[in-house]
């Protein structure tokens, strides 16, 4: 008999930061350590990670942290968790290859962590917990799903597969693994839900096949092809088919040549030396403009649709797009990228390119449907399910299939992040909302939180913008030495607004005045004063509030 919490520190409710939690008794097995991207309205904030409260606090008892596959929304947390928390990590091979690529670029010392290549062969024990993995189809390699073996059942964990029937080598589903997992007493099922609500099976590359290989027997000239990093399967695709056109590839976009670096080291990706090209930058005598060339313009997210942008514009290092050039594009819009997408596509077409863009139906996903769904239920039988990583309607629809499937609704969990599933003896005795969560902002190489003031702030600057005043103070002499020199950015022209910034002088020598009678000068108090007094004055003349920064400098102390 075993006592057993599952819980979820990041993707219930959303896409990305997936962090699931599996409680065995006194031991802690981390699922899968994500990140997600932000929306505009979190000024210049470049990911959000779960908060590690509860798992810091408890580090002592974790016995690892286990990996699915090598995307950001799965791994991009994980260099932050082991800065607080030094336990082993498991993943494939090349998940982990990936991850410690990462780890490196954010400064981790490689020697200081331990790695632990799994495959779908590998059985781990940790006491009476046994841990399996299963080989899945997915569009990166090596993606693994989870298996946990309890005194009371198996918990599986089931994140980002497909059932394509069409796939070959490291991304083909190991039905006979998971048939093994199956024989076994299934006790909960936790699944993915971002494609609960599409009807049908998850469908092929056929179609796809059929609408590159059209757009490349059309092309006269350069093709240019957006691809996200992530999906070295649909890289792989352009890659063979440029190949069988005989064509020479290059690949750009910073992070995206790691990534394909490591793929084509490790086998991962197959392209042929001598047809791989590189690029120099472009310059009076060199326009890269290769006529039998297919150029992969990889990135993450809006970083291919603002290649294409500066490369149609010809602001961009190595590639100008021009009216010969195919421009096909394999990006359908993620959430978060849908104006950048719409706007990239003005641009394309208001200087006449010749673009060819995939209609999202034939853009085959690489998240399960509702029909891939029912199999797998079908196949393990689980006593439980619980509906992961998706938003709240996913996990909605999911839930709504497992009630087609005859299951009680007593039996299906539609959590928040946070909420905890207690079992004992293999039954649920008690449902709480007791386990920190939350989200961390993370603001580039920066460690820890930004609070609600940096982004208000930011917010202001976005909006109203910012204006200093910069003035000398003789604090002996209690007098102000230099005229004050006033700078605006984004707030006001000001050689069109004279009347105000004359305003804004008479305001802070007002407030000077007053405070340099004082015996002692409070600088803290001198700017505060400055502040509150000017913002009130430009709110009620404009209506705006920038943000006001005093600049006052003794020229005692200089």
């Amino acid at each position: 008999m075993s006592k057993i919490k599952i819980f979820a520190l990041g993707g219930l409710g959303e896409n990305g930061k997936n962090m699931y939690c599996i409680e065995v008794d006194n031991k802690i097995f981390i699922l899968d350590a994500g990140l997600k991207y932000p929306t505009l309205e979190l000024f210049g904030i470049d990911s959000i990670i779960p908060d590690f409260t509860y798992l810091e606090k408890n580090k002592s008892r974790i016995e690892g942290i286990f990996l699915s596959h090598g995307h950001e929304d799965h791994i991009g947390a994980v260099p932050k968790l082991l800065k607080i928390i030094n336990v082993p990590i498991y993943g494939s091979y090349f998940t982990l290859a990936i991850l410690k690529d990462t780890m490196v670029d954010q400064g981790l010392v490689l020697d200081n962590y331990k790695f632990f290549t799994v495959s779908g062969k590998d059985t781990l024990t940790f006491g009476n917990v046994k841990i399996d993995f299963y080989r899945v189809t997915h569009s990166i390699p090596e993606s693994l799903g989870i298996a946990i073996t309890t005194m009371d059942g198996v918990i599986v964990y089931a994140p980002d597969f497909t059932f394509d029937q069409n796939v070959t080598g490291v991304y083909k589903t190991d039905f006979e693994k998971l048939s093994y997992i199956s024989g076994k007493k299934i006790l909960a099922l936790l699944v993915e839900s971002l494609g609960a609500e599409r009807v049908g099976y998850t469908h092929s590359t056929e179609s796809l096949d059929y609408a590159i290989n059209q757009a490349f027997y059309q092309a006269k000239s350069r093709i240019i092809v957006s691809a996200f990093s992530t999906d070295l399967v649909r890289i792989q695709k352009i890659i063979d088919i440029a190949l069988k056109y005989e064509r020479k590839i290059a690949i750009i976009g910073r992070k995206t040549q790691r990534t394909v670096d490591i793929a084509v080291k490790l086998n991962y990706l197959k392209i042929p030396e001598d047809k791989l090209i590189s690029l120099r930058f472009i310059d009076d005598k060199n326009k890269n403009e290769l006529q039998d060339a297919v150029v992969l313009v990889t990135g993450d997210r809006h970083e291919p649709f603002y290649m294409l942008q500066r490369m149609v514009k010809k602001l961009d290092r190595l590639i100008h797009i021009n009216k010969e050039d195919t421009i096909i594009l394999l990006t359908p819009p993620v959430p978060g990228t849908e104006k950048i997408a719409a706007r990239t596509l003005d641009i394309l077409y208001r200087y006449d390119t010749n673009v060819v863009k995939i209609d999202k139906k034939i853009l085959p996903p690489s998240h399960a449907s509702s029909e891939d769904i029912k199999l797998l239920i079908n196949i393990l039988n689980p006593k439980y399910i619980m509906p992961v990583i998706g938003e709240y309607r996913h996990q909605y629809a999911l839930e709504h299939l497992c009630v087609q499937l005859g299951y009680n609704k007593d039996d299906l969990f539609v959590f928040d992040n946070g909420n905890v599933l207690e079992m004992i003896n293999g039954k649920v005795v008690n449902i709480t909302n007791k386990i920190d969560s939350g989200d961390i902002l993370v603001d580039g190489i920066l460690d820890g939180d930004l609070n609600d003031v940096v982004l208000r702030d930011r917010e202001l600057l976005a909006q109203d913008g910012v204006l200093l005043i910069i003035a000398n103070i003789d604090a002996r002499k209690k007098e102000v030495i230099t005229v004050p020199e006033i700078v605006s950015r984004g707030f006001i022209f000001m050689k069109e607004n004279e009347e105000l910034i004359k305003e804004v002088e008479d305001i802070f020598y007002k407030v000077s005045s007053e405070i340099l009678k004082s015996k002692y000068i409070d600088w803290r108090v001198f700017r505060e004063a400055l502040k509150n007094g000017i913002s009130k004055h430009l709110y009620k003349v404009t209506k705006r509030r920038p943000i006001i920064i005093p600049v006052l400098i003794d020229t005692q102390t200089t």
